[in-house]
């Protein structure tokens, strides 16, 4: 498949001009421009080139650990499969990344702190 990143690029400038002035905090999840990016690395959708992602540590106001979530589970070793609100997701950990809140556009909800704890440490045991 062909990368169209000279439209991430664009969207990436308009990014990087944006103040975010929200709340945040872990457990959340939000819609984020993750872009288009290199390889295997998980690509946002959409024109604005997002995917929901969950917080997984709050360092400041402009940088937050996230991790990208998807609704097309695999049988693999670093999706961490999990049931929220009668929907399935899975959590890949194996994309968990630094990311500027200037990415981050609309919460969505906030998940409970047991499935948010078996994420996290399926983090610390699989990732770290």
């Amino acid at each position: 498949m062909q990368k169209d990143f000279d439209v991430w690029n664009r969207r990436k400038k308009e990014l990087n001009d944006k103040t975010f002035n929200s709340y945040i905090h872990a457990r959340e999840i939000w819609w984020c421009s993750i872009g288009i990016n290199v390889g295997d690395e998980e690509d946002g959708k959409n024109t604005l080139f997002e995917r929901p992602v969950l917080i997984i540590k709050k360092f400041n106001q402009r940088i937050v650990l996230a991790v990208p979530l998807t609704t097309k589970t695999k049988d693999n070793f670093y999706y961490f499969p999990f049931m929220y609100d009668g929907l399935k997701f899975a959590a890949i950990l194996s994309q968990i990344r630094l990311i500027s809140t200037s990415r981050l556009s609309r919460r969505i909800k906030t998940i409970d702190k047991g499935i948010f704890e078996q994420i996290r440490q399926a983090i610390i045991k699989k990732v770290i």
